[in-house]
């Protein structure tokens, strides 16, 4: 009997054991909105305790709105995040640039975002003042890869993209086409790396995880429907 009550307990032990586990690899994979459609909840720009006053939230979407001469600076994610899919929608006024960056390290003497992280550039192709370059477009993994300028939407409507990075693969899609893809961490991409603007920054694109950042370049634009989901 005494056999049989160890050999039970010793089953629900083990079983316990393991629920955590498939708990979290399950949770894991599921996506979790980063924004509630209400307010801000989840969110501070980059090295403020809150959302600074020109980030403001209008008919369900994040909207910089610099009017009024309203406090700006880029908006970053609470959480960081290492291997995961990142889809939102964003919308850019007329001549307007900004940008969607990832692993964004947080820390006092780094003075930008884009010191560390890696930006999908959110631009206005026709009328915004950077659109010379090809990798500057919209769509682009900034000043690296160039993405195809026939997938994005003109200013003032909506473009669906999704940013996946998993153990340094990283693709992006804009309205549903592949327009970048590239392994980071790699001799190619070090070369891409010196080769950029980037040189300058030893930092960027070295920590393996980080902050999602909505990039304030001064123009209006909106951000909506961001979820997220580890890998």
């Amino acid at each position: 009997m005494q056999r049989i009550c160890w050999t039970i307990c010793l089953f629900i032990l083990l079983g316990a054991s393991q629920m955590p586990a498939t708990a979290q690899a399950t949770s894991r994979h599921k996506w979790i909105s980063l924004f509630n459609g209400r307010d801000l909840t989840g969110w501070h720009s980059y090295h403020q305790s809150a959302p600074a006053p020109a980030w403001k939230v209008q008919d369900g979407a994040i909207v910089l709105d610099h009017s009024g001469n309203a406090r700006g600076g880029d908006l970053v994610t609470d959480r960081e995040f290492s291997n995961f899919e990142l889809e939102l929608q964003w919308k850019i006024s007329k001549g307007g640039n900004s940008g969607i960056l990832f692993l964004v390290h947080e820390d006092p003497h780094i003075g930008a975002t884009y010191f560390t992280g890696p930006e999908m550039q959110v631009l206005d192709n026709q009328y915004a003042e950077d659109n010379k370059i090809p990798s500057h477009l919209a769509g682009s993994l900034y000043d690296l890869i160039a993405a195809d300028p026939k997938a994005v939407h003109p200013y003032g409507t909506w473009n669906t993209v999704r940013i996946k990075l998993l153990n340094g693969q990283l693709t992006f899609w804009m309205n549903g086409k592949k327009v970048v893809e590239t392994q980071l961490w790699t001799p190619q991409w070090d070369s891409l790396v010196a080769h950029s603007k980037f040189k300058q920054w030893p930092v960027f694109a070295t920590y393996h995880s980080g902050h999602i950042a909505l990039q304030d370049h001064g123009d209006e634009v909106w951000f909506r429907i961001i979820r997220i989901r580890e890998l």
